[in-house]
């Protein structure tokens, strides 16, 4: 029987809890209480006082000196220096520890509970009340007590390791914490089934099953134990106790999706600032048992750990600093053991402040394994440096490049086909949602749309953030375009090479036909880019009526469009229709201008090729001109000749000299 404080120890009968000394040094009637003050009701004047803290016991030195080997010391100390008083300040435990153990030394019964009994051990320790100065001292009744009594109760160890806490570091150094947390770890990984249980009164979140031999009478005994049934109680332990837990858990071989569940319980309830919807982590992780646990809760959980008023505990600052790096060293490695939306919550919080670089690494390596997963509002993490952007758009710069390596690590690992089989953290199938990349690219769109308003963002850190991922990832870029649109009204002193390099990161040919239809109107956009979406337009254009030409012949293949275009026109509303009919409007008119000016091109060309022939005509006529010329000069060389052999033959006669020059003319003439 776990849940019992009333057991027998090595033979020996606590009677219920209750230690007592067979010896009795001085006969009193119990101790009184006066004034901060604790005194022994009998005739005997004490002889020693001793100050615990603020509180004064006058007792007798004879009871302390058979039961404690350090006081013993002490008394014998005081006496030689003439005094008959001793304070204990560094007592673990404090003024009730010790009013125990004093009560103990005088014989008087002492109840032993889980709220009391890890200082008192404690104390007894310090005290040396060991079995060398009597048999069945406080040491060893207190150390039966934890183990057989305490170690076997869930509840009764919840509580001895919330109540070392206050104990550092004499529970660690006595094994208290180790077995405590190994008990509890051994508990949570039990199978619940067939085990019996009841709910006490309280609401879900601070209940805990009873975890003992139930009557068959107990109206409770086929309710089933939810298995998050253990997170509340977990809850309540600091920091340091709650990992030591965890990693017990762990070592215990729990299901990962269960330890992520409770860490991030825990989180919503040490820090408030993480959950600012009153939604988030603190219901994720007990989704799965508050439906199976019942809708109304009659009866009271007959052992249940106890809490403090305040629900929420209040942690300072410097404290949370220290959860937070306590809890991303102990998630879990697997995938989707937490939500995104949690380590992203974390990790603004880790930012905040100002977590070792080395943990936030790790944390941020972790949000992009699930990246797909994530939301823009938990994207959107302000930046804590001053002097820069209004959103810290590194960090998500460095999220993508951990998303891309992931992804190409899976996509070469062998278990890559049966991973969309795995079920995502809000229980849906990975196969009926789009690719994982596809799903980033429109996160990344509408994450680049809300962080191009800031005017301190620059155009390089921009470009970078939408040119991560591959072109595959968008198959339309109607989100790129409106990122781009709202930098452009956020940065109206662009140049006109700044505008053109910002919008090389679109492709206008990945674009719907209703941002076609405002980047044509935009006048914010580069010439050049309006004038490429109207010609990736009047191409889709053309492709369309060829495709209708060849209706007749796959008339089957266009009837299921045609019916779709229809049922899609009717569901549709009014005003987009009426959006609809004047962007065909307006396609039109951009046709027919886009036809004059073919019309007009065709008309310039066909004057330039006019014009060119004019040219080459007038070019050749030159260059005739220039050989008659050089001919002529040759012609006139030759009839110089002649007339000088004219001048040195006189007696020649005149006929034939005619004869001759008629010749040359001759010959001349056929030469030119």
């Amino acid at each position: 029987m776990w849940d019992s404080e009333s057991e027998s120890v090595a033979g020996g009968d606590y009677g219920n809890g209750i230690l007592s000394s067979s010896k009795h040094g001085v006969k009193n009637d119990g101790f009184e209480l006066r004034d901060h003050s604790w005194y022994v009701a009998t005739d005997i004047p004490s002889d020693f006082l001793v100050q615990v803290g603020d509180v004064n016991f006058h007792l007798h030195m004879y009871p302390l000196l058979s039961r404690s080997g350090k006081m013993n010391r002490l008394i014998y100390e005081s006496r030689e220096l003439g005094l008959n008083k001793v304070a204990l300040d560094d007592l673990p435990g404090g003024p009730e520890a010790f009013e125990l153990a004093a009560k103990f030394c005088y014989g008087i019964a002492v109840d032993l509970i889980a709220a009391n009994i890890s200082g008192l051990r404690c104390a007894a320790e310090y005290l040396e009340m060991t079995e060398d100065l009597e048999e069945g001292n406080l040491i060893f009744k207190t150390e039966a007590f934890l183990s057989y009594v305490v170690l076997s109760s869930w509840r009764d160890s919840i509580v001895v390791l919330k109540s070392c806490e206050k104990l550092s570091p004499w529970a660690e150094n006595l094994q208290i914490v180790r077995r405590c947390s190994e008990s509890i770890a051994w508990k949570a990984c039990a199978n619940p089934k067939g085990i019996r249980w009841a709910y006490t009164g309280k609401p879900s979140k601070v209940s805990s099953p009873n975890w003992t031999e139930m009557k068959d009478s107990s109206p409770s005994i086929k309710s089933q134990v939810p298995p998050d049934w253990w997170f509340e109680d977990v809850s309540i332990l600091r920091i340091d106790h709650f990992v030591r837990v965890i990693t017990a858990i762990k070592v215990k071989g729990m299901r990962f999706e269960l330890i992520g569940a409770a860490i991030m319980h825990y989180a919503g309830k040490w820090l408030p600032g993480l959950i600012k919807d009153g939604g988030g982590s603190t219901d994720e992780a007990s989704n799965s048992s508050s439906s199976s646990g019942g809708s109304s809760w009659k009866g009271e959980l007959h052992m249940t750990v106890e809490e403090n008023k305040d629900d929420t505990p209040t942690v300072e600052a410097k404290d949370q600093r220290m959860i937070v790096e306590s809890l991303i060293s102990i998630i879990p490695p697997q995938k989707d053991s937490v939500s995104c939306r949690f380590l992203l919550r974390l990790l603004r919080m880790a930012n905040m402040l100002k977590v070792a670089p080395a943990l936030v690494t790790e944390l941020e390596k972790r949000v992009g394994m699930q990246l797909e997963q994530a939301t823009l509002a938990d994207l959107l993490i302000p930046s804590y440096n001053k002097n820069e952007t209004l959103y810290d758009v590194d960090l998500v710069q460095r999220l993508l490049e951990h998303f891309l390596v992931q992804e190409q690590t899976e996509s070469s690992s062998p278990r890559r086909q049966s991973f969309p089989e795995q079920h995502m953290y809000n229980g849906a199938q990975r196969g009926a949602n789009p690719s994982a990349k596809i799903r980033v690219a429109r996160l990344v769109d509408s994450y680049l749309t809300e962080v191009s308003r800031d005017r301190n963002l620059s155009l390089t850190k921009f470009q970078v953030l939408a040119e991560a991922l591959p072109d595959s990832a968008r198959t339309c870029d109607d989100g790129l375009y409106r990122a781009v649109d709202s930098y452009l009204k956020a940065h109206p002193t662009m140049s006109e090479h700044e505008r053109k390099r910002l919008c090389r990161v679109m492709d206008s040919q990945k674009l719907s036909i209703d941002a076609r239809m405002h980047a044509a109107q935009n006048e914010r956009l580069p010439l050049r880019v309006v004038v490429q979406v109207i010609f990736s337009e009047q191409v889709k254009i053309s492709n369309a009526l060829a495709n209708n030409s060849l209706k007749e012949t796959g008339e089957t293949q266009y009837q299921p469009v045609i019916s779709n275009r229809k049922t899609l026109l009717e569901g549709t509303p009014q005003s987009f229709q009426e959006g609809w009919a004047a962007a065909k409007k307006d396609i039109n008119s951009l046709k027919f201008e886009l036809d004059t000016f073919k019309a007009k091109y065709l008309e310039l060309q066909n004057d330039m090729d006019i014009l060119q022939r004019q040219f080459d005509k007038l070019t050749n006529k030159k260059q005739t001109s220039a050989w008659t010329a050089g001919w002529k000069k040759l012609s006139k060389f030759t009839k110089m000749t002649t007339l000088e052999n004219h001048d040195i033959d006189p007696q020649v006669a005149t006929a034939p000299g005619e004869d001759t020059r008629r010749t040359t003319r001759r010959w001349r003439n056929s030469i030119s």
